[in-house]
């Protein structure tokens, strides 16, 4: 197997570990303990590496090494904005599409989601919180505001939306969320009121993961000193 090759195959390895939230933001990444992993030499690992860092997906800090990197606050403020936008309209949508075995399906999606709160896995529960949206916005008419759905939530991929795993609590209140939503569309709720519904579920969980991220910033009496923000 060529340097080339096994560049590829530590990439593959680290990124699918990325994505899918084993590695969380945050995670040390340690060459040789991947190396070792992978059967291969460190020179490799350190090739995929720079090619993560290059994307955005690992850092490197002097004297820590390349840890996977923290939520990009701006990038995932914007596609969770615009994802709200585009969601909430594609539910709206869809809802005169929804058959009682779309509802069903999205009950027992939720039903599971809740039976998940017991025993928290952040990457499982975001795996059926897609699952459950989707019953309600594939089914949108437009294709072209289907098609922004679905490069919202790709995009939300690459960031690694384990937002939950962030805000575990926000969990149970979204599962409850869920709950209104099926009732909405049910009740043949009035567009507007499910649009908007749909939108305010989104950005709730923006809010949270938000709170939390200014909670973890150090108070700017201890922060290095920088020029002055412009005005």
């Amino acid at each position: 197997m060529s340097a080339e090759s096994k560049s590829q195959q530590a990439y593959r390895y680290l990124r699918e570990r990325i994505e899918d939230g084993r590695f969380v933001p945050g995670y040390r990444l340690v060459l040789s303990q991947v190396a070792a992993e992978l059967g291969v030499s460190v020179v490799p690992v350190r090739e995929a590496i720079r090619r993560l860092e290059a994307e955005g997906l690992v850092t490197f800090e002097r004297n820590v090494g390349a840890k996977v990197a923290l939520l990009q606050e701006t990038e995932y403020l914007h596609t969770m904005q615009t994802l709200a936008l585009v969601e909430g309209y594609a539910t709206a949508l869809s809802a005169p599409y929804l058959t009682p075995d779309h509802l069903g399906r999205a009950r027992a999606i939720n039903d599971e989601m809740r039976r998940t709160l017991h025993d928290f896995d952040p990457h499982r529960f975001t795996e059926l919180n897609r699952d459950f949206h989707s019953v309600l916005f594939e089914p949108c008419p437009n294709p072209h505001v289907l098609e922004l759905v679905h490069r919202g939530w790709n995009r939300m991929k690459v960031l690694r939306d384990s937002s939950f795993s962030f805000v575990p609590g926000r969990a149970r209140e979204s599962v409850a969320e869920h709950d209104r939503l099926v009732r909405l569309v049910a009740s043949a709720a009035d567009p507007t009121e499910l649009e908007l519904a749909a939108r305010r579920h989104r950005t709730a969980t923006l809010d949270a993961v938000l709170a939390y991220q200014a909670s973890r910033r150090p108070p700017a009496s201890a922060r290095p000193s920088a020029a002055p923000l412009p005005r």
